[in-house]
């Protein structure tokens, strides 16, 4: 079965790959070519490692929180056991540490898919209604420190146009679930399904009222400001752990320019482009690049450095091992469009 996968579809790009890896050796070259490696051991050796572990206890709390929140997003569609979906994201989350461009998403969707008997396309639509809760917090979250931060003119232009774009989604998302309702309310088929409608479009806009409607898409929203605020406080420790006397919001601002950033093609673990940007969020508060550097190499290790253990025994668990998980990455991409059509 798998050899007709691969002859019927063609091989993916590599095109995004190879503009992940070019875009972490060249953020790695700029970053590293007046960096002060004898004054970063130094502030390695001066850090505060109980500051550094509080930090790192944030963020694996705000991707538990994450699995909170994709249960509760997933209750229209069946009861899913927390551990499951915790599991499922700290996998995830390790198949983002060992391959480029986050395959991640598309794993965790697998997995709790075959585990929880829930469609891959409810799933992965799932998935999508978390991105876009995560823009919009995002969005306002730039609004909101834009009212006390001195911005460059280029992150106001940023922090603009993410706002256009988030009225824009999130005001078609809201007219797609109005019709929708107004559609199951009034002019159905037989089958419950409204006219007009069919096929996978049909499912999309019916998975997709289901969630928004649902109870328990409100909790779904607290999840989805507790999570990014929990990643906050885990970059403020780092911050304190290495001795940046900076205010909360730069911390705001830091993880803000992060996560935009590395929503771009990626080497595994974000290696190079996390580094890049977290450099230009401290640049906005004046902290010396060399300095922003050593922050960035910190964070980005002690950050990570958790889900290495933790994502390897939530893939283990998921009955997964490297070489399989290699295999089912790999084919994912190509499995799930013949899946929706069947």
């Amino acid at each position: 079965m798998t050899e007709i996968f691969q002859d019927v579809n063609p091989p993916p790009s590599r095109v995004p790959r190879i503009l992940g890896y070019g875009l972490a050796v060249a953020s790695l070259i700029y970053l590293l070519y007046d960096f002060h490696i004898v004054k970063f051991l130094h502030d390695i050796a001066n850090a505060n490692y109980k500051w550094v572990l509080l930090g790192m206890a944030f963020d694996v709390i705000s991707y538990v929180v994450q699995a909170v929140r994709w249960r509760w997003l997933l209750i229209p569609f069946g009861k899913v056991r927390l551990s499951r979906s915790i599991r499922a994201v700290f996998a995830g989350l390790f198949a983002n540490l060992v391959f480029p461009l986050r395959p991640g998403e598309l794993l965790r969707s697998y997995l709790l898919s075959s585990e929880e008997e829930i469609s891959m396309g409810k799933v992965l639509g799932s998935v999508g209604v978390e991105r876009l809760l995560d823009l919009v917090i995002a969005a306002a979250g730039l609004a909101f420190v834009s009212l006390f931060v001195d911005l460059k003119p280029s992150f106001k232009k940023v922090a603009d146009t993410l706002g256009i774009v988030t009225l824009i989604l999130v005001a078609i998302l809201v007219l797609l679930i109005l019709y929708l309702e107004i559609k199951l309310g009034s002019e159905t088929t037989a089958e419950g399904r409204p006219r007009h409608l069919s096929g996978r479009l049909m499912g999309a806009l019916i998975g997709l009222h289901a969630m928004g409607t649902a109870p328990s898409f409100y909790p779904a929203v607290l999840g989805s400001i507790l999570m990014p605020f929990c990643q906050v406080l885990g970059i403020w420790a780092m911050m304190q752990a290495f001795n940046l006397h900076l205010p909360f919001l730069a911390a705001v601002v830091v993880l803000l320019v992060i996560n935009i950033g590395v929503s771009l093609p990626n080497a595994p673990a974000n290696l190079g482009s996390y580094q890049f940007f977290c450099v230009v969020g401290l640049s906005v508060f004046q902290v010396e690049k060399s300095t922003a550097t050593g922050f960035s190499l910190l964070a980005w290790f002690a950050l990570n450095f958790p889900f290495v253990f933790l994502g390897f025994a939530a893939l283990v668990r998921s009955g997964l091992s490297l070489h399989s998980m290699r295999e089912k990455v790999s084919h994912l991409p190509r499995e799930f469009p013949r899946s929706r059509a069947s």
